[in-house]
């Protein structure tokens, strides 16, 4: 038997399997190592399948769920084209936290793992293992250059061959002691050097997987490692009553689950604060055999300049007369929807929901910050005040009945325990008699016998 941890929805969730695994004509039909005697590719991909239901329900979806569902962590993707100016310091930010960091070419449709001029595989997953400004010095000037370190995923020989790939002349304008920091070797192993500037010129997608704060171990801390500050909600909406639909339907969209947030510290190098929003729908994927695709799903963000003076939750007059300090990129059919704000501090509401009303599902909501952010459900309070005098004596009249009726069913268990006492003695008595008569006419009979046996 093997086990196996996945996160699903907030939780880590234990997954037991055993090592039959199907195969057609001696091969396994699904996922398979190079090696023909390894097999934990195909057994980790099991215990996933049974995660979610089936080996179909693994059919299509996107890297951002596996590294999601393998780590717990919250993924961020951004096309190469519509990046924001500050990428490089996300990445910086991403890689001081251990968050998971990939990038990809947009395949060739015609040539399976085409392979461009540069040496660089389109549609390869490649993973990004370093993100440093590296110190330069050159005869004219000195000063920093950010540099990423990349691996493609073959682990060979086809590496990245432009400026400060393996052996590139550029390296030599890199102090000793900084190449040592680095810990850089050229060696055949798939990895290598480019500068951001390339980077964002060759490959067309960037995943960033940011890890939830129990990811990191002392170790990493110790190490100058910083982690994220989480909060996390679990939420439905509900036909009628909390499925509100996108602002388009603004008669029902205040009906959908609110959440309060207040950001008291701005990040350390800037005066606004960073969240990272993800909401995510629960369990469609385990559903899909039964018809359930994921439904299509947003949030948007509103300030709150005067807290104290809203109501809990806000009400349709709020949402007509203020505009959202932001919102998810779109409405979208996707397990998750994600996107990275800069706020000032404050007190904020997130407003999660479906595109159109009355659409039921379940959904986790996740806030990732630089600084601690606390979240609440913006909602009445349930408390408990003074109790109505009326209220009193009817509930004292109920207690009073209710000992009465108490005292009344415990005489009459004790009645019907006497009684059945009564009645058991009187079958023993009758077993006892029966038992006597038995004897006796055993004993004539016996009698009976020896004057036979005598005459």
């Amino acid at each position: 038997m093997y086990n196996h941890r996945f996160w699903q929805y907030g939780r880590w969730v234990d997954v037991v399997i055993d090592d039959r695994l199907p195969t057609c004509r001696g091969e396994l039909v699904y996922l398979h190592s190079a090696e023909s005697n390894e097999f934990w590719s195909a057994l980790l991909e099991k215990a996933y399948a049974k995660l979610h239901g089936s080996y179909e329900a693994l059919k299509g979806g996107t890297t951002c769920e596996a590294m999601e569902d393998f780590t717990g962590g919250v993924t961020e993707m951004y096309q190469m084209d519509q990046t924001p100016p500050n990428l490089f310091n996300i990445l910086l930010k991403a890689f001081e936290r251990n968050s998971l960091l990939g990038c990809s070419i947009e395949p060739d449709p015609n040539i399976v793992e085409a392979e461009t001029p540069q040496g660089l595989i389109r549609g390869h997953a490649y993973s990004i293992t370093r993100v440093k400004h590296v110190e330069i010095q050159t005869p004219n000037q000195i000063g920093t250059i950010p540099l990423l370190r990349l691996r493609n995923p073959w682990g060979n020989e086809t590496e990245w061959n432009g400026p400060w790939s393996d052996q590139s002349p550029e390296w030599r304008f890199i102090p000793d002691h900084e190449k040592e920091e680095l810990g850089l070797i050229f060696d055949i192993d798939g990895e290598f050097w480019m500068s951001f500037h390339d980077f964002t010129r060759h490959f067309n997608q960037l995943e960033i997987c940011n890890l939830n704060p129990d990811s990191l171990t002392t170790d990493d801390i110790s190490a100058g490692k910083k982690r994220w500050e989480m909060s996390v909600f679990e939420g439905e909406w509900v036909r009628g009553v909390t499925a509100g639909g996108c602002r388009n339907y603004l008669e029902t969209f205040w009906h959908n689950p609110q959440y309060r947030i207040t950001l008291e510290y701005p990040d350390e190098d800037d005066d606004k604060c960073t969240v990272i929003v993800a909401l995510m729908q629960k369990n469609r994927r385990a559903q899909k055999r039964m018809g359930a695709d994921c439904l299509t799903i947003g949030f948007a963000i509103y300030h709150l300049e005067y807290p104290e003076r809203l109501p809990k939750p806000l009400d349709i007059n709020f949402f007509k007369y203020n505009a959202s300090a932001g919102r998810s990129p779109a409405f979208i059919n996707l397990r998750e929807v994600t996107c990275r704000f800069k706020l000032p501090p404050g007190v904020y509401c997130i407003v999660p929901s479906t595109f159109d009303p009355n659409e039921e599902g379940e959904f986790l909501l996740r806030i990732f910050s630089e600084n601690k952010n606390n979240m609440e459900e913006n909602d009445e309070e349930v408390g408990v005040g003074e109790v109505d005098d009326r209220v009193r004596i009817e509930y004292s009249n109920k207690l009073k009945e209710l000992i009465h009726l108490n005292k009344v069913k415990t005489c009459l268990k004790k009645k019907k325990e006497k009684e059945e006492k009564e009645k058991n003695r009187e079958r023993e008595k009758e077993r006892r008699g029966r038992k006597e008569i038995q004897n006796k006419e055993d004993i004539k009979e016996k009698k009976r016998k020896i004057e036979r046996d005598t005459d």
